[in-house]
């Protein structure tokens, strides 16, 4: 394995911060608790972490509307808290990366409230998007975008003096208004962010919406304004994926290289980048640019051996091709669990969904480059589905009323430990209880209960970073694909490692002869059940 660039084969946990341990007893997860937890992380064997916003802010995106991007906010801890979590990561190994927002901020960050106390056409409305309004009295949107989470893309404004005024752009909710980062103040803001955190110690960053930022400079009409609402995602031409956007990763890039030269220590950057293709996709990771983005066409693709290797084939061509390592990832805050994406809606269901998600793991563990996991997927955690309405926190809720796509049901707390909620999550009292209600069913999967199953999804994916660690045939490097009959998958790692993976349900021959070096499920000498992988070691 390429161990001088260690962010190419780093597999990195994803720490959804308010929902993964509470140190102080208000059923908020903090960054105490996640001090608290790294033992256990680096028992499983992650490379590093990536924390979600903990940044002061009123959370009506849990974070992601961002009112002071220096800060710590209360209910998180503080820096003292921040700093002695590095610091404790540093020691056991753990690299540290942060979630940065730089498409949009919170209607309270100062800067917003200072461009709705000012002047249209002032130097501080031009931070923003601010535009007139059409028709005869400015009350229609400047344009007819849609924002991804429901509704309008902009809100109208009061003027100091009390008369409707101008708009404002926001691609998610009215709370988070987008940045112009055509003005110079805004590229200058974020560099300074940059480098607090990384004076801190932090080992790089984890970028939202990394494809946004800029936006068509005359903000024309879409043909088809409902786009990203309809898909929920950032699919609108004119809002996502302009050409100057490459030009702040540049930057950003030559900033983290100031730093590594300084020390010797890589810094990451890791985008979430959501374009139409693998071609278009690895125009982020050129080697001057991004080192990675999330190549998120496998956490898309319907169970089915052609459209995964479909998916592979296109990433190893186009992404791979630019020098740097597609980024894998099968599960995430806003997505829906693999063992309920996978399998039948019913979460205590012990049918395909976990076979298949077990698989899916080992089949991402074997693929070239980074790999991502988002917290409980390594306790084969399913979706919950059935959270009352009266909980729901998501925007996406609040804003269209539907529970499609609703993003609660993978941000539960996790289980730790017992047999009732708020299973070892928070030492709270009951007036102080998990801030999205647990299931009866997690204990099923609390964390105790998995170490203790030699069995169990924890001791798969235990295993399989063990073995990604120790062989050299896995992590960075090419791969090669082997003739299958239809629904197997198989290629080889190296010269003599096989992943195979039988999406069907009737077991086939195994491609290669002899006892499996790690299987995702039972699986006897010479033959692959349905809906298993494994790594062979062929010795050829």
């Amino acid at each position: 394995m390429n161990r001088h660039h260690w962010w190419r084969d780093a597999v990195i946990y994803q720490v959804y911060v308010r929902s993964f341990l509470d140190s102080t007893g208000d059923g908020i997860g903090d960054l105490a608790g996640v001090r608290t937890g790294l033992p256990y992380l680096k028992k499983l064997g992650v490379d590093g972490i990536w924390l979600s916003p903990f940044y002061p802010s009123p959370q009506h995106d849990h974070g992601y509307d961002v009112a002071d991007y220096c800060g710590v906010d209360p209910v998180f801890g503080d820096l003292d808290e921040f700093d002695r979590l590095v610091d404790t990561a540093r020691r056991l190994g753990i690299k540290v990366l942060l979630d940065i927002v730089p498409n949009h901020c919170s209607s309270e960050h100062p800067w917003f409230r200072q461009a709705l106390a000012a002047a249209p056409g002032s130097p501080e409305r031009a931070r923003f998007h601010f535009a007139d309004g059409r028709g005869p009295d400015g009350d229609e949107p400047p344009n007819n975008w849609h924002a991804m989470f429901g509704g309008p893309a902009w809100t109208r404004v009061t003027e100091p003096d009390g008369r409707p005024g101008q708009w404002y752009l926001h691609m998610f909710t009215p709370e988070q208004p987008d940045w112009n980062w055509r003005d110079p103040e805004v590229a200058a803001e974020f560099d300074r962010t940059l480098r607090f955190w990384l004076d801190r110690g932090v080992d790089g960053f984890r970028i939202d919406v990394a494809a946004g930022l800029f936006k068509h400079p005359e903000l024309p009409d879409s043909p088809d304004p409902e786009a990203d609402a309809r898909t929920r995602d950032s699919v609108n031409p004119l809002a996502w994926n302009q050409p100057e956007v490459h030009d702040v990763w540049r930057h950003w890039r030559a900033v983290c290289e100031e730093y590594t030269a300084r020390d010797g220590r890589e810094r990451l950057l890791v985008g979430e980048v959501s374009v139409p293709s693998a071609r278009e996709h690895a125009k982020y990771v050129r080697p001057d640019e991004l080192h990675q983005a999330f190549f998120f066409d496998l956490l898309g693709a319907p169970w089915d051996a052609d459209a995964f290797r479909k998916v592979i084939s296109e990433a190893m061509q186009d992404i791979a091709g630019t020098g740097s390592t597609v980024t894998w990832v099968l599960n995430n805050h806003d997505q829906v669990r693999t063992v309920t994406r996978y399998g039948e809606p019913t979460p205590e269901s012990s049918g395909l969904g976990p076979a298949r998600a077990r698989a899916a793991a080992l089949l991402m563990l074997a693929l070239p480059g980074a790999a991502y996991i988002y917290q409980g997927e390594e306790l084969s955690l399913p979706e919950v589905v059935d959270l009352p309405d009266d909980v729901l926190t998501d925007p996406i809720f609040r804003r269209t009323g539907s529970r499609a796509r609703i993003r609660d049901g993978c941000r539960v707390p996790l289980p730790w430990s017992g047999q009732a909620s708020p299973f070892g999550f928070t030492s709270g009292t009951e007036a102080a209880r998990p801030w999205l209600p647990q299931p009866d069913w997690f204990a099923e999967y609390a964390t105790d209960r998995a170490l203790a199953d030699t069995r169990s999804f924890w001791h798969l994916y235990r295993d399989g970073l063990q073995l990604r660690a120790a062989l050299d045939q896995l992590g960075d490097g090419p791969l090669r694909w082997l003739d299958t009959q239809p629904g197997v998958l198989a290629f080889v790692r190296g010269d003599d490692l096989v992943c195979a993976v039988n999406f069907g349900t009737a077991p086939v021959p195994a491609p290669v002869d002899g006892v499996p070096l790690l299987a995702s499920g039972p699986c006897p000498p010479g033959v692959l059940p349905g809906s298993t992988a494994a790594w062979w070691i062929t010795g050829t």
